[in-house]
């Protein structure tokens, strides 16, 4: 009960005081390329129920037509706004939406696509997804270059399912057992040290 107020608390007050943020994103999107603001994904989100995942757009509409649900180092998909909003994790911003609907949490497992889920071992699946996925998560943290890592992989696709996928879902488990408030707080806190870092390293290179 405390975990899903804070998760209210904080989401309602981030789209409140992030208001002119958001409508500036979206004015960028639109200009910068055609097709919708938002970008929308079905991920099996507490206890299998499939939920439509919300981010701003960052890459071509004609986008999944044209590859795998994962991103591979320069994904030439990605439009000139997207770079910049996937390197800062703007484009996440959207599932504060997802967390006043009671799809997602703050801090959570990151939800996958069907396509991944359908690899979860039984044994471990019940147990992954017993709690709401987040925006962010120690896996996310752990993974912070997964992009990088996949496009030096011969079989990007394979080297997600076969390495990454068990890593995160370790991590998922782990966080289903013995998350707690303290711990979210935590998770929270080292996600912004993580993105202020990965903004001031660019713009140093």
């Amino acid at each position: 009960m405390a975990k899903r107020l804070f998760d209210l608390l904080v989401a309602s007050l981030a789209l409140l005081l992030l208001a002119p943020l958001l409508l500036a994103v979206a004015l960028l999107i639109r200009l910068d390329s055609p097709g919708p603001v938002f970008f929308r994904q079905q991920r099996v989100g507490r206890h299998g129920v499939p939920f439509s995942i919300h981010k701003f757009r960052t890459m071509r509409v004609e986008a999944p037509l044209q590859g795998l649900p994962l991103t591979v180092g320069a994904d030439p998909r990605i439009t000139r706004v997207g770079g910049f909003l996937r390197r800062t994790r703007i484009d996440e911003l959207p599932q504060l939406i997802d967390v006043l609907a009671g799809s997602m949490s703050l801090v959570g497992p990151r939800p996958e696509v069907p396509r991944y889920v359908a690899h979860y071992p039984a044994e471990l699946r019940e147990r992954a997804l017993s709690v709401r996925p987040g925006i962010t998560d120690p896996a996310s943290l752990a993974h912070i270059d997964e992009a990088a890592l996949l496009a030096r992989a011969a079989d990007p696709e394979q080297e997600y399912i076969q390495r990454i996928l068990p890593a995160k879902l370790r991590h998922a488990v782990d966080y289903a057992e013995s998350a707690t408030l303290v711990t979210d707080l935590g998770v929270l806190a080292r996600t912004l040290l993580a993105l202020l870092r990965q903004v001031f390293s660019r713009g140093t290179t």
